[in-house]
């Protein structure tokens, strides 16, 4: 099943990306290749994420959204995911567009802290909800 296997490769993600995450905000800043690569895990996670919310949306038979962000909330408007968990998302989106296409400028300790403090416990609040409705 599709689900599953973006499920799986979002795991995935998750792991490599804490297998080089840096210790403190201060190695993150000074090892450009090590933040680089922070970086890109992120957008691909966040990419997968949302391949993963069209997935279920398409699996559910619920309308197409226009724009990227509009997932999560059909998300949350079918009470898959919490409206706090698809806010997080569209903010998580929008960082990820500012990183990938470099718009202004790129808060470091921002991105830092996601990674660090945000990511996996929003993803894997993600995949609960979506391994709970896939169930229904």
């Amino acid at each position: 099943m599709r689900i599953n296997d973006k499920i799986r490769e979002i795991e995935d993600y998750l792991s490599e990306l804490e297998e080089i995450m840096p210790e403190s905000f201060h190695d993150y800043k000074t090892d450009l290749k090590t933040k680089a690569a922070c970086e890109r895990y992120f957008e691909k996670i966040i990419e997968a994420v949302i391949d993963l919310a069209f997935l279920i949306i398409k699996d559910k038979g619920y309308k197409i959204p226009e724009e990227d962000k509009e997932a999560f909330d059909i998300l949350a408007n079918e009470k898959i995911i919490p409206q706090e968990l698809a806010t997080k998302f569209k903010e998580a989106k929008g960082m990820r567009n500012i990183i990938s296409h470099e718009y202004g400028k790129i808060d470091d300790e921002l991105i830092f802290h996601s990674i660090t403090e945000e990511l996996k416990l929003d993803v894997s609040e993600l995949i609960k909800s979506i391994k709970i409705c896939s169930k229904q």
